[in-house]
């Protein structure tokens, strides 16, 4: 009887599962077998052994039944509510049943230094040519625990992923592959110390170029929580996971404009998470993941050893895949797992490979790498790349490349190699003379006929490139352009500063406040909002600006319902085709290259467009020695209705961006109005020359989502860019009326020798 007790406990549990997974409606009749198993639960002793065994038997039956039903119907949200229950498998779980051992690092349960986010190393054994081989690896990943409050249910502090971040670096130090494993829905909110956002844009800058093979399985991925440790060479990801660019209950009080404080409809919440194609299904399709590992029925659960068994060889499988990818004799092997793609998926292909790399095999994993993750997203937007169009470009670029790289990286190295000879053997020879004549000075001394030294004149630069000639009568050409006047001031009306009450602010004249002024309150500092034509003809050169990659357009990938007509009509009310403009432009002479992402076309999200944009900027940049300038006039993060391939933007630009920046790049980082979520947690966060308008607004998540994450209340300064420089987030607050001179000179005293005017 006791083990029959066991079996009705056991099918009790399915039944809560099943619950779950249908969100705790009566489908099936559920409930009415909830009440069975409670009842047969109190009459325990009421019935005989066979009669108590026949009621198990049927409702066991019955429930295997429903569990087939609901596994052929899934539907995306049902897979969002079986990655989130307490019976899915943990990290803790995989440690303890994939591993043959590992040590914690950073402190245990809720003693660790956050305890969503766990480091360890961990040994696996290996069979090669029927002998055991122990390997050790680093793991990493989010624990979402089985229901305990302090692990926060996977979504880390950003003390939590900077740990994971040093034994990513520990891991690479000591040569070793990296297993990351990925379960949350995000990461926690929070901007106080190293801050949410910058702290992934760290994570994932350092992973570009982790010079280990890297691994990363999904369970759930959501957004940027996902990719500060989700960059790896290799992604599996379960059958029964989803990996997406937002939770659906997100994108539906998005969608639904829903106030806050009230309740996202549950229809809108299935129907997002059906729009927004987070299975595992519909990203190996889209090419934002490389495998599935396909799970049991209604997925995985903490017990599930048959499982573990699974997930151990494909994590071994795919290790020796990336590893035996950079081997350049490596032909036979490759072609051995290749042809036991198919066998069963617990059975470990046995191959003699150490896991180890040599320099040259670790620079070819990183070039592949690098163009894995450059190529991402290149099937979500309309149009071509100018670089790529046609044989006059593609000869055009070899050209420019060989072209800038004789000039700049040959010629003016060795030229500069040369002076700094010259420049030892003159320090030395004047310390040569100096002594040979201390005699005959110390002698003129001594009868005082030693002229006295004219005072020493500090040698400064007065003017940028192509200046240095300029009369000195000349206009200032740092003052701002002038040749713009926003259309704000064509209104005669005043405007209040929202500053008055407390630094006692007149109130501005509206022709004055958007012309002269700048949209700056005299008094106080306070900036108004401007739109982005007065920066593109305020700030740079009068007539230097010269787009490029324009034809590329924000298109809907995932056709997603009625996002087609959003998107036209912010085509036509721009006449642009994305939310990112890339140019060429001048300061006072110095080329830059400039990629402005703006607030008119769709508040500056980032979709496959965007990127790709930014991504050919960097190319370009690099390519021509310039310096690159990233302007956010406003961006309101990742576009949601390009689901992963918006995610993907993430570390695709930040690749493109390291690349850029270890060429000897200036990479320089101008935050305006609004600037929150996937770009400053990737590719603008990671820039190490990071600068605001004074009253503009830098963070990971807004107010809203703070307060439904946490459950407190913000102060209304919270992202305001004082706080940022207080945190250390940013370098400098800047002045609009001062941003053209501010660019100037970080242009002339920030980043490497190699750009081409230094």
């Amino acid at each position: 009887m006791k083990e029959l007790h066991k079996q009705l406990l056991k099918i009790e549990e399915r039944i809560n599962y099943l619950l779950q997974v249908k969100d705790y409606s009566n489908w099936g009749n559920l409930d009415g077998f909830k009440k069975t198993c409670d009842d047969l639960k109190q009459t325990l002793y009421d019935h005989s052994e066979e009669s108590f065994a026949g009621e198990i038997r049927k409702l066991d039956e019955s429930i295997s039944f429903l569990e087939e039903r609901a596994e052929e119907n899934l539907t995306p949200m049902e897979r969002v509510r079986i990655v989130r229950s307490i019976q899915r498998f943990s990290l803790k779980d995989i440690l303890e049943n994939v591993y043959e051992d590992y040590t914690e690092l950073g402190g245990e349960g809720d003693a660790n230094v956050d305890p969503a986010m766990i480091c360890a190393k961990a040994t696996i054994t290996r069979r090669l040519k029927n002998k055991p081989y122990t390997s050790s690896v680093m793991v990493i990943g989010q624990e979402t625990g089985h229901g305990e409050e302090f692990r926060n249910g996977g979504s880390c502090r950003p003390q939590g992923n900077e740990k994971a971040l040093r034994y990513m670096q520990v891991a690479e130090t000591e040569g070793i592959p990296i297993h990351f494993y990925v379960f949350t829905p995000g990461s926690y909110p929070v901007e106080e110390g190293s801050g949410a956002a910058q702290q992934i844009a760290r994570n994932i800058y350092a992973l570009t170029k982790l010079r280990v093979p890297m691994i990363s399985m999904i369970s759930e991925g959501g957004s940027g929580g996902a990719e500060a440790i989700g960059l790896s060479d290799y992604r599996l990801m379960t059958s029964h996971g989803y990996y997406s660019v937002i939770s659906p209950e997100g994108a539906a009080a998005i969608e639904g404009k829903i106030r806050e404080g009230s309740k996202v409809p549950r229809e809108l919440i299935e129907v997002c998470a059906d729009r927004l194609k987070l299975t595992a299904k519909d990203n190996l399709e889209k090419g934002t993941i490389d495998r599935i590992i396909y799970e049991p029925m209604l997925g995985a659960r903490r017990d599930d050893f048959n499982f573990f068994a699974k997930l151990r060889a494909e994590m071994l499988r795919a290790t020796d895949k990336i590893v035996l990818s950079a081997k350049s004799f490596s032909a036979l092997r490759t072609y051995e797992i290749r042809r036991k793609k198919h066998q069963p998926a617990s059975e470990e292909t046995q191959l003699e490979l150490p896991w180890d790399l040599s320099p040259v095999e670790t620079d070819k994993l990183l070039a592949l790498r690098s163009k894995k993750y450059l190529s991402l997203g290149r099937n979500g937007f309309i149009g071509t790349v100018e670089a790529e169009e046609g044989f006059y470009n593609l000869a055009k670029v070899k050209t420019e490349k060989a072209y800038y790289t004789l000039r700049y990286d040959i010629m003016k190295n060795h030229k500069r190699q040369v002076r700094k000879v010259l420049n030892d053997v003159s320090g030395e020879s004047t310390v040569m003379i100096r002594r040979l004549t201390e005699p005959f000075t110390a002698f003129m001394d001594l009868w005082g006929k030693k002229k006295k030294d004219k005072p020493q004149r500090l040698i400064t630069y007065a003017g940028g490139a192509g200046q240095q000639d300029a009369p000195s009568l000349r206009v200032d050409p740092l003052e701002l352009t002038d040749t713009y006047t926003s259309p704000l001031a064509n209104e005669d009306r005043t405007i209040s500063c929202p500053n008055a009450e407390k630094y006692g602010c007149k109130d501005l004249w509206v022709p004055d406040l958007y012309g002269e002024f700048a949209g700056v309150c005299e008094t106080c500092g306070h900036h108004f909002p401007l739109e982005h034509t007065w920066y593109l003809k305020n700030i740079f050169d009068p007539g230097s600006i010269k787009h490029f990659n324009t034809e590329i357009s924000a298109g809907n990938p995932q056709n997603y319902t009625g996002f087609t007509e959003r998107l036209q009509r912010s085509k036509d009310k721009t006449g642009w085709r994305s939310g990112n403009m890339t140019f060429h432009a001048k300061v006072n002479g110095i080329q830059i290259i400039v990629s402005m992402l703006y607030s008119d076309f769709r508040n500056g999200t980032v979709g496959s467009a965007e990127g790709e944009k930014f991504a050919q900027a960097c190319a370009l940049a690099k390519r021509k020695k310039r310096p690159l300038l990233a302007y956010i006039h406003t961006t309101g993060g990742i576009r949601i209705q390009e689901g992963t391939l918006g995610v993907v933007q993430m570390p695709k630009c930040t690749m493109a961006v390291r690349e850029y920046i270890d060429a000897g790049g200036l990479y320089l980082v101008v935050y305006d109005n609004n600037s929150y979520a996937g770009p400053v947690a990737s590719f603008l966060g990671c820039s190490p020359y990071q600068f605001a308008i004074r009253s503009s607004r830098v963070g990971f998540a807004g107010p809203r989502v703070i307060r439904e994450t946490t459950g407190a209340d913000i102060p209304p300064d919270y992202h305001s860019a004082r706080n940022a420089l207080k945190r250390g987030h940013i370098q400098g607050i800047w002045d609009r009326r001062e941003f053209r001179r501010n660019l100037h000179k970080a242009l002339l005293t920030m980043g490497s020798p190699s750009l081409y005017y230094r």
